[in-house]
C-alpha cells in the first residue's frame, strides 16, 4: 500500500485576500524575478489602454499567469486613476 501525501493544513495554505491586487505581489517577484516597480513601469508604458488588453499582453509577452497579469493590471491603473 502507498502512502498518500498529508494535505496541507488550511493555515499553511495563503491565498490572497479577495479584493487586494497587491498581495500577489511577493508570489510575483519571486516567480518571475523581477520587482513589481518594473511590471508597473511596463504596463505605464504601454500603448495599451484597456484592461484586458493588457492583460493579455502580460500573459503573451511576458508569460505571466492570469491572475498575475490581472493582479498587476488593477492595481497600477487604479493608482492611475486615483
Amino acid at each position: 500500500m502507498t502512502a498518500t501525501p498529508a494535505a496541507k493544513p488550511a493555515a499553511e495554505k495563503k491565498p490572497a485576500a479577495k479584493g487586494n491586487p497587491a498581495s500577489y505581489f511577493p508570489a510575483i517577484e519571486k516567480k518571475y524575478g523581477r520587482p513589481i516597480e518594473e511590471w508597473k513601469d511596463l504596463v505605464r508604458t504601454s500603448p495599451l489602454t484597456k484592461h484586458m488588453e493588457l492583460v493579455a499582453w502580460l500573459k503573451t509577452e511576458h508569460g505571466l499567469g492570469h491572475g498575475h497579469a490581472n493582479a498587476l493590471v488593477a492595481h497600477t491603473l487604479a493608482e492611475k486613476a486615483a
